[in-house]
């Protein structure tokens, strides 16, 4: 059950949150806002993982 909701929460993260890979954003220049970002991104994604 909690890999399913980790599933379904990284599905609306890809939605609502921004991409940075796309938009080629370094990291070293990122502000604080987008480091939570992406920390939270990577977070759902790890859980969500088989």
């Amino acid at each position: 059950m909690k890999k399913q909701f980790f599933k379904t929460l990284a599905k609306i993260n890809k939605v609502l949150l921004p991409s940075y890979t796309k938009k080629k954003l370094d990291v070293s220049k990122a502000s604080k806002y987008q480091l939570a970002i992406i920390g939270w991104k990577a977070f759902v994604t790890i859980n969500s993982l088989d």
